[in-house]
């Protein structure tokens, strides 16, 4: 088979319809854990919505929208995190149309956005919506008012150019033999990626490899532009200008595992994302952004543990939880960009 740009086979690789990894593979639970599984979902879901207090106050998003949501994990959480407490009065317009005006605190939907059907199993309370894949995100996703939307791990498997500077000190487009994974290089990068690698990822050293955030920064501007008034949360692997790797970030995991990219639909595709190349009012670790929401990941007192072991054991769950959340070699090395739209009428 010819070779093709990374960025074509890549697209392929997990989102072909019948072959694609996302579509045919189980899901990503199916070969890896990220923060949005288990306990740690639940204490990032609770996070996510304090975060949205702290902008908002007491007044609750009139939708919540989880996008790259695998088989809805997160919104899961989130739905169950926001049945459990008491609403305050709430917006009342989300994804096309507006809710109830005669509620004074109406239900806030929640609502998951992915490349598959509805799984059968997914909390009744959550909504769904299908994505083509890739940046391409659904028709019925505009008009969002007094939205909270969270991308969690979706920009790294947004598929982008993947470059390298050649022994001329030109950087190339890397193309792949979709069927084994073997590489070769191509033409110059072409106009537009050659301005984003000169503003965001300079370098003429020959052999230096770089993943082209351009596509990245405009799905990311298209989510931005489907909300009229709310709060945004990309949350992912990522580098900033002083941290870009040298020889990329381009790699795959299948089964729990690390394995070598080839862009056949046997694996997930992903490479980190030029965080700071994205339009956000604020960025930063997600260490420090759960920190400054108070999370600390300490230990209860032990003394709980013989006055009420039920609530030490779930204090414990919640501490390790927090840990892992906020751990500096793991999830809390991962990277937070909020973006805030306010109403300008």
């Amino acid at each position: 088979m010819d070779p093709v740009p990374w960025r074509e086979a890549w697209h392929e690789g997990l989102y072909a319809v019948g072959r694609g990894f996302y579509v045919t593979r189980g899901g990503p639970a199916a070969h890896f854990t990220t923060a949005a599984h288990g306990p740690t979902g639940k204490v990032l879901a609770e996070a996510v919505l304090a975060l949205w207090a702290v902008e908002h106050g007491p007044v609750r998003p009139s939708v919540v929208v989880d996008v790259g949501a695998g088989r809805g994990e997160l919104a899961t959480h989130l739905a169950r995190v926001l049945a459990a407490t008491r609403p305050s009065k709430s917006p009342t317009r989300g994804v096309d149309g507006p809710g109830s005006g005669a509620d004074p605190a109406p239900r806030t939907r929640v609502v998951a956005v992915d490349v598959v059907e509805r799984p059968e199993t997914l909390d009744e309370r959550v909504e769904w919506l299908r994505s083509p894949g890739g940046a391409a995100l659904p028709p019925g996703l505009t008009g969002l008012r007094d939205a909270l939307v969270i991308a969690h791990e979706w920009l790294d498997v947004v598929p982008c150019t993947v470059a390298e500077v050649d022994a001329d000190e030109t950087a190339r487009q890397v193309l792949v033999d979709p069927t084994t994974g073997a590489e070769s290089l191509g033409a110059p990068l072409a106009d537009d990626d050659r301005r984003w690698a000169n503003t965001h990822w300079p370098t003429t050293t020959p052999g230096d490899r770089l993943e082209i955030g351009l596509d990245r920064d405009e799905a990311w501007a298209d989510l931005v532009s489907r909300v009229d008034t709310g709060t945004l949360l990309a949350v992912d692997y990522g580098h900033t200008a002083r941290t870009r790797p040298s020889r990329g970030t381009l790699t795959a995991y299948a089964g729990g595992e690390l394995t070598t990219p080839v862009p056949d639909g046997s694996c997930d595709v992903t490479a980190h994302v030029a965080i700071d190349s994205l339009d956000a009012d604020e960025v930063c670790t997600q260490r420090e952004a759960l920190k400054a929401l108070g999370l600390t990941g300490a230990v209860p007192p032990h003394a709980l543990a013989g006055s009420d072991p039920t609530a030490y054991l779930a204090a414990l769950e919640r501490a390790s939880a927090e840990a892992h959340l906020l751990d500096r070699d793991g999830f809390g090395a991962f990277w937070w960009a909020v973006k805030h739209v306010r109403d300008t009428t």
